[in-house]
């Protein structure tokens, strides 16, 4: 009969870290919080020093008695929730539940859930950190007090089930702010000149950098015009040549946020997915005799800081893969900011890289395997020596116009060997050699080619943008990110298009009257502000009920002049041009969660409904009688189908085009690419570039 009874979160971990420790210990999972506020009320006594009102989560009764009879069956308890401060309210919640001293030795946390860490933690255990709890529960009651008294503001005035939130209403602003970036920019013109140069050696390509040695904007075709007239032949004259070395170092190991957007540019991953997988990874995966390990270490972080003992298995195992000279001469970046003191962890990082994707391929699933050896690449690649780039400037000149040609080849692979950090909005580097060139040389020009431009607008946010913008701005923490996006898109305040962010009208609506009688919601300033005094709260510097009621005292006066000044909005239906086949009334464009649709004005007598369809001039390449028309799921992702369904069945993801495919016959789509979009068949292996 086991003597100590262990509590985890998840039924996965539960079994493993049961193997780990041996009969003596029983193991047993909560399935994450037990008590919370309700949700059928506020939950928090404002006049009483916000007093929180906690009751066991509907549907967890059942867990909570398992809990109890084992608890009195057990000489100790341990309590091993996660090791953040959702974690930590959950241990201290489960502490007074069972009966539990606090104060005692019962707190037992983990990075990582391999046997040793596991062990380890058992040797230390420690009495529940109460200011880690009371940043939690300082959070939950702020994000109580704050949706809890503007949603039903926004329900009487704008629409039922909508909602406003300390960093949603923050994030919905930002996508907004940046629309209209967007639709008040002005582009402006401009030009480049770029020219072909021949040598024995190899062709290479310059651009037109200046004059008389002054670097020259090119802003009309007057002044390319006036330029290309001052040269006097096809004859360059090298006047300079500079070569440089230059070091290239790597990307620190994974936090939270970094993960979600590099998965997001690499694999295609939501952060929503990321962390879903991650969390699996992290629980423990059964790898063959060894039965079920955890491959990564716990994924909600904003620390880069890596211990020692896996950098140096790190650094033995690039020594034997790679060479030596591969290896890291000085100490690894890495930071644990003091500020921020929910990294009082490690950075996501493989628990063993001795575990490599290719060794673990064949206990992973698809998408596992492609987030773990995104997280052992970079990690291992964090630990190698920095790559060496030979970067060489060439001026070439004909009569004091100033062409300019750069080329870099990389010299020592270093870190890139095993992994190079892609980022947003930039293309990849890629090696430009040019051909040995000297001071005084002549070479000739080829082609010269000038090119009008447009300045182009601020791009819309992606979810890995947006992520890097909430974190830079101090908005929300590693647990909040993946939740936040979720929540604007299901509340219908955003729609995601090729992967960016447009915000709906209904998300229009309410960012105004958020920001219109709550701006301090929606300002990211005082959001990251309140983010500090968490933090705060966390190391004891503040008590939570003081940052609680300086937020309070302000805010309850804003609830009142909204409540009592904010006009009702009246979402009006638009006419939709054509009469409701069932009853001929006119149908009417309405908003709905989901972004609008088609109604029939006569309701409730006539409940017609219709999707909003778009033809696309296509016709159904199954049928041959129906047109292909552009449809949205319901999570408000588009596809294509025939107008004749359910008689023709014809779907598609990728949009069809007219033409047919002129090798088969068959249908040609537009295909959304990392690399962006491509024509091809579906039939056969036809493919090409999209027509500008």
């Amino acid at each position: 009969m086991a003597d100590y009874l262990v509590i985890v979160e998840s039924p996965a971990k539960a079994k493993t870290i049961e193997r780990y420790l041996g009969k003596k210990y029983k193991v047993r999972a909560s399935l994450g919080h037990l008590r919370d506020l309700p949700r059928s009320q506020m939950g928090v006594d404002v006049e009483n020093n916000y007093e929180p009102k906690y009751i066991t989560i509907r549907g967890k009764g059942p867990i909570l008695q398992d809990l109890k009879k084992e608890a009195k069956k057990a000489k100790k308890i341990f309590l091993a929730a996660d090791p953040d401060r959702e974690g930590e309210a959950i241990a201290w919640h489960l502490a007074h539940q069972l009966g539990v001293d606090e104060n005692s030795d019962c707190r037992v946390v983990f990075n990582e859930i391999t046997k040793d860490a596991i062990n380890e933690s058992f040797k230390n255990p420690r009495p529940i950190n109460t200011d880690l709890v009371d940043a939690q529960q300082a959070r939950r009651i702020l994000d109580r007090l704050v949706g809890y008294n503007i949603s039903p503001i926004l329900w009487k005035k704008v629409k039922k089930g909508l909602s406003a939130g300390r960093v949603q209403s923050v994030a919905l602003k930002l996508i907004i702010d940046r629309e209209e970036e967007i639709k008040s920019f002005e582009p402006e013109e401009y030009w480049s000149i770029g020219a072909g140069f021949s040598k024995k050696e190899g062709n290479f390509e310059a651009s037109f950098y200046g004059t008389a040695g002054k670097k020259v904007k090119l802003t009309d075709k007057k002044q390319v015009d006036g330029i290309l007239s001052t040269l006097d032949g096809d004859d360059f004259t090298v006047s300079q040549v500079v070569k440089k070395e230059r070091k290239r170092n790597p990307a620190v190991p994974f936090t939270t946020s970094s993960l979600q957007q590099e998965a997001a540019r690499k694999l295609n991953f939501r952060a929503k997915k990321t962390m879903m997988v991650a969390q699996q990874l992290y629980e423990g995966i059964t790898i063959g005799k060894e039965g079920i390990v955890g491959l990564i270490t716990y994924m909600r972080t904003d620390s880069t800081r890596t211990s020692e003992t896996a950098q140096a298995e790190a650094k033995t195992h690039i020594e034997s893969m790679y060479g030596e000279e591969f290896t890291r001469k000085t100490k690894a970046a890495g930071k644990s900011s003091a500020a921020k003191t929910q990294d009082a962890h490690e950075a996501v990082r493989p628990t063993s890289v001795l575990r490599t994707p290719e060794a673990m391929k064949a206990f992973l699933s698809k998408d596992q395997l492609k987030l773990y050896k995104l997280i052992w690449s970079r990690f291992l690649a964090s630990q190698m020596a920095p790559a060496i780039l030979d970067t060489v400037t060439v001026d070439l000149l004909n009569n004091d116009v100033q062409f300019r040609a750069t080329g870099s080849q990389v010299k020592f692979q270093g870190f890139m060997k095993v992994y190079i950090e892609s980022h947003d909005d930039k293309e990849e580097e890629k090696d430009n050699v040019l051909p040995p060139l000297a001071e005084g040389e002549t070479v000739t020009c080829a082609s010269i080619d000038p090119k009008q431009h447009f300045t182009q607008p601020p791009p819309r946010f992606s979810e890995a943008r947006l992520v890097k913008t909430l974190e830079e701005l101090g908005i929300g923490r590693p647990s909040t990110y993946a939740p936040t996006l979720d929540t604007i898109q299901k509340r219908g305040y955003v729609t995601l298009d090729a992967k960016r962010f447009v915000p709906t009208e209904l998300g229009g609506i309410v960012n105004s009257a958020v920001n219109q009688y709550f701006s301090d919601i929606t300002n990211a300033e005082f959001t990251a502000k309140m983010e500090q005094s968490l933090d705060h709260i966390e190391v004891g510097e503040i008590p939570w009920v003081k940052v609680i009621d300086e937020f309070y005292v302000d805010f309850e006066k804003h609830l009142k002049v909204a409540d009592e000044e904010m006009e009702k909005i009246e979402i009006k239906d638009e006419p939709a041009g054509e009469d409701c086949e069932k009853c001929g009334s006119p149908m009417v464009y309405k908003m709905g969660r989901y972004g609008k649709f088609m109604a029939c004005s006569n309701f409730p007598d006539c409940r017609n409904t219709k999707a909003i369809i778009k033809p696309i001039g296509v016709t159904c390449p199954l049928c041959k009688e129906g047109e292909v028309v552009e449809r949205k799921s319901k999570k408000n992702r588009i596809f294509y189908g025939c107008d004749r369904y359910p008689e023709c069945e014809y779907i598609s993801w990728d949009k069809p085009i007219s033409r047919p495919c002129p090798k088969c016959e068959s249908t040609l789509v537009e295909k959304r690419l990392k690399k962006g979009l491509q024509i091809q068949c579906t039939e056969c292996d036809y493919k090409e570039k999209p027509q500008e």
